[in-house]
């Protein structure tokens, strides 16, 4: 299963806006758009809307101060061009005209998203590389703009057990919830994995789930252009997109979660106790007869929906017995958890990464960035069990201790001497953060 991580600083969550009327958005709703969402609008979406869809959404895209807002955004996390070339930088150079432009394009219906840049990156730990989707600047602000407006209308009625890419949920809490359940006899668990599930989307049946709440025509028309943008790569040109979501789109997580939210709330209805962070996703139970039955509920939905579960990756687990499970990068085993083993060693890479020998840094600034790495890596790893902490620290340090060696001209590993010249007090000193310490 694929583990994944996400913080509410990630998901880049605006302050508590204030409505037109100049009144505090209500706490619930303190994560929209204050430019595309009132107070009055969020009343209504409260008391709910006639037949429960929604009209008239498209002048709320458009409308320059939604786009403006969008165009912030989308600077602030930076990133790379797209097809068009256009940087977030040169973008923001001329941002007043680009949304001048944008809003007049999509008023009159004739903007269309560009073909989405396919690029490949290595995947840490492993000679093969992973595919990696660049939309153009130009399309993440207007696909932006379209979560704004979208969101809060699914967002009303996502099950409660649903935490990815939802504002306020993180995969801190998903893991929370697995914890407790195990603690209250949820032992016996179907461990599902959707097989690329992201690329293998139906879009017509995914456009269908939409419109049962967005009546539209002009929004729902720039959801299938997007769905249908394509993919250009360099050498082979472009691919069109039949099946999926497009890689990298900002409107592709909220649509992955409108798909699978129904299979979310028909597992709700029939009693089990499901967990699900983005595709990936446990159903804990309390006996082995519960978990077959919710098995086959899920191996029925996901055929009807077009979708498919691995065959050797989703399968039926006592967590009380070896070998446990696997959820959002943690291993369950017998009331205890700790990092998998697939994390631990993409971390290694990543520090590796920052404590490269032939570096002409200083040791100060090495430690800066190997911290930065630790912070993030011990905030999400936190409360787990056994020794991998103190084995990490102390693999940290021996590396630390082989580039001292070797910027000393020293070959060889002596790692006793090492260890008297610098022993763990003087990383200390230096700053370097300690896994294995309770604060």
């Amino acid at each position: 299963m694929k583990g994944v991580k996400t913080t509410l600083e990630q998901m880049n969550l605006p302050g508590v806006p204030r409505a037109k009327q100049g009144r505090e958005v209500a706490p619930k709703w303190a994560w929209t758009e204050a430019t595309v969402w009132t107070e009055r609008m969020l009343e209504t979406l409260e008391r709910g809307v006639q037949g429960g869809r929604w009209y008239s959404l498209i002048d709320k895209v458009w409308k320059k101060e939604t786009l403006e807002q969008a165009a912030r955004a989308v600077v602030s996390r930076k990133g790379a061009a797209g097809i068009d070339g256009e940087s977030t930088e040169a973008f923001k150079a001329k941002q007043s005209e680009h949304v001048e432009l944008l809003s007049r394009l999509v008023r009159e219906g004739r903007y269309l998203p560009q073909p989405v840049k396919r690029a490949w990156i290595e995947k840490p730990g492993s000679p093969e590389k992973r595919p990696l989707g660049i939309p153009t600047v130009r399309d993440r602000v207007v696909q932006t703009a379209m979560v704004y407006v979208l969101e809060p209308i699914f967002e009303k009625d996502f099950a409660e057990h649903s935490y990815g890419f939802r504002p306020g949920r993180n995969a801190q809490q998903a893991i929370g919830r697995v914890e407790r359940l195990l603690n209250e006899g949820h032992t016996w668990v179907v461990d599902a994995d959707l097989k690329g599930y992201f690329d293998s989307i139906p879009q017509d049946r995914l456009k269908e789930v939409v419109a049962e709440k967005v009546i539209d025509g002009p929004v729902l028309e720039l959801v299938e252009a997007y769905l249908k943008q394509g993919v250009m790569e360099t050498g082979k040109g472009w691919t069109p997109t039949e099946r999926g979501t497009p890689q990298g789109a900002v409107l592709s997580p909220l649509l992955a979660n409108v798909y699978l939210d129904r299979l979310d709330h028909l597992m709700a209805q029939k009693g089990y106790a499901m967990t699900r962070y983005a595709d990936d996703f446990v159903v804990q139970c309390r006996s082995r007869e519960e978990a077959e039955g919710a098995m086959k509920e899920i191996r029925e939905w996901t055929e009807a929906a077009g979708l498919t579960l691995h065959p050797e990756k989703t399968r039926i687990v006592d967590a009380n017995q070896p070998g446990g499970f696997e959820f959002l990068g943690w291993h369950f085993e017998r009331g205890m958890k700790w990092p998998r083993e697939k994390s631990v060693k993409r971390f290694k890479e990543a520090l590796r990464a920052e404590t490269p020998r032939q570096a002409g840094h200083s040791l100060e600034r090495i430690i800066q960035g190997v911290n930065r790495r630790l912070r993030g890596w011990k905030a999400y790893f936190r409360g787990g069990n056994g020794s991998i902490y103190r084995e990490l620290d102390q693999w940290l340090r021996m590396r630390l201790r082989s580039l001292l060696r070797q910027r000393d001209g020293r070959k060889g590993r002596g790692r006793g001497y090492d260890h008297n010249r610098y022993p763990n007090a003087f990383f200390t000193e230096l700053g370097l953060i300690s896994l294995n310490a309770s604060t």
